[in-house]
């Protein structure tokens, strides 16, 4: 074989690998602009609506009326319990806790 046919194929396997890979790479490239453009023109048309609809004159009613205030409901000292079962409780609760009541209290 002569030099020259050697160089032509070496070229020729050489483009063969490096012409489909830049087309490839190409593509992809063009395809990632192609989406950007679409994200942008769907985010610009998002915030044209968004833009009108802060645009339109909002129109606010007075209320007719204010709500009355929460009344508080008076329990019975009964509903307390008597000294007994506040015995039983205090007989029942952590010592830890017991303590925390005492500090409390003074």
């Amino acid at each position: 074989m002569s030099k020259q046919l050697t160089f032509t194929l070496a070229c020729a396997v050489v483009l063969s690998a490096v012409v489909p890979g830049v087309a490839g790479y190409l593509s992809a490239r063009f395809e990632a602009i192609e989406s950007a453009e679409r994200n942008l023109r769907a985010i610009e048309a998002r915030l044209d609506v968004r833009e009108a609809r802060g645009a339109r004159p909002v129109s606010f009613a007075p209320c007719g009326r204010t709500p009355d205030a929460p009344r508080l409901q008076e329990l019975p000292a009964a509903a307390l319990g008597d000294d007994e079962s506040r015995k039983r409780w205090a007989r029942d609760m952590p010592a830890w806790l017991e303590e925390v009541e005492q500090a409390g209290r003074n």
